[in-house]
């Protein structure tokens, strides 16, 4: 069966830190998404966020610049393998690009995944971390 990939990317207004943290917490990426979430910073720590509809694990993190996640939704068949997740975070000049490499996507639902992204991770992301304080260092 052939896989789909996608590439999307948005400046974030906040540090990689804050981000790649929320992101892996339950409660964090929960509050940035605005949906419920499960969460794991450890590799092979299993995640869960929009309330059950994606789940997976994590395969490599480097802190503050990298998430490699196993990845699927309860659209995926039973039998299909995860996808692939590549969150990468780098310095720009308004906070954090966020560039999410996603590969091995079920044929035909590559195009509903990007626009998911948009609407569902990177829209939430801008508003909730618009409003928060920075973190003192």
């Amino acid at each position: 069966m052939k896989k789909e990939s996608i590439r999307v990317s948005a400046v974030i207004p906040a540090p990689a830190q804050e981000i790649y943290d929320a992101w892996l917490s339950g409660k964090g990426h929960g509050a940035m998404t605005g949906s419920p979430a499960k969460g794991s910073a450890k590799v092979g720590g299993k995640f869960s966020a929009w309330d059950g509809y994606i789940e997976g694990k994590n395969l490599e993190l480097v802190p503050h610049s990298l998430i490699v996640q196993a990845w699927r939704t309860g659209d995926f068949a039973a039998d299909a393998p995860d996808s692939r997740l590549e969150v990468s975070l780098a310095p720009a000049k308004d906070g954090t690009k966020v560039t999410l490499k996603h590969t091995g996507i079920p044929a035909g639902q590559a195009d509903g995944y990007k626009e998911g992204w948009i609407d569902y991770y990177f829209t939430p992301m801008k508003e909730h971390f618009s409003k928060k304080p920075p973190k003192m260092r």
